[in-house]
């Protein structure tokens, strides 16, 4: 069973019927998309199925609800659908709502370039102690712009494409991998212990190749938009 939610960024009570149907979506096998009306995918269901305001629920192909349903309508609609035995390392369609990770990425991402700054005003600056500077320029780089790249990454490249992306464990193993291995490079280049640089520049490594694995198969699916009607 496939439940697409119509959606639009400037409206406000599509996030709260994202929020129930995520809810449902849990405990329910079906395949749950979002999808955005101002995009060509969202467009296509617009046109085919004639709807007029947002959020909309679409499953299987046909109209079944305007608004935001409850918990209990919401499951109501797909009751005839299987229970979920597990959801949490299945991909899904990104909506409009940052998820946990993202939201977790870019907030380490403004604590890291506070890190940051606070090594430059502190430690010398980009001039001083060359063990200092080492530790800000990648708190800076692969802390700063690496973890803002990752949270801005997995929700929008999805987004744009179309196309689910992996979370549960990957994307959980992902940000503590570049934790750890962001904080432990840091502090071997400060603390000049070259073994424990190299062991955070590799665990870093492994954050970076797990977030390629999650986009490319985002960007080799990317879904071709379907056909739209011109109505004249």
């Amino acid at each position: 069973m496939k439940v697409q939610l119509l959606v639009s960024e400037w409206c406000t009570p599509c996030r709260s019927a994202e929020e129930v149907w995520r809810g449902v979506a849990r405990k329910k096998a079906i395949a749950f998309e979002v999808l955005d009306v101002g995009q060509p995918e969202g467009r296509a269901v617009v046109a085919r199925v004639g709807v007029r305001t947002v959020p909309a629920t679409v499953i299987d192909g046909a109209l079944s609800h305007l608004g935001v349903p409850s918990p209990s309508e919401a499951a109501g609609l797909v009751a005839a659908a299987d229970d979920r035995s597990s959801e949490r390392d299945a991909s899904h369609y990104v909506g409009l709502t940052l998820e946990a990770t993202s939201a977790w990425f870019i907030a380490s991402a403004a604590v890291y370039l506070l890190m940051a700054g606070s090594a430059l005003v502190f430690g010398g600056g980009l001039a001083g102690e060359g063990a200092w500077r080492g530790a800000a320029l990648h708190a800076f780089g692969l802390g700063f712009a690496g973890f803002f790249t990752f949270g801005l990454g997995e929700h929008l490249l999805p987004r744009f494409t179309g196309s689910p992306i992996r979370g549960g464990w990957a994307a959980w193993a992902q940000l503590g991998l570049a934790h750890a291995g962001t904080l432990l490079l840091m502090a071997g280049l400060a603390l000049d212990l070259r073994a424990m640089a190299i062991a955070g520049g590799t665990l870093a490594w492994f954050a970076l190749a797990i977030f390629a694995l999650r986009l490319v198969p985002v960007l080799l699916q990317s879904r071709e938009p379907e056909p739209v009607a011109i109505r004249t």
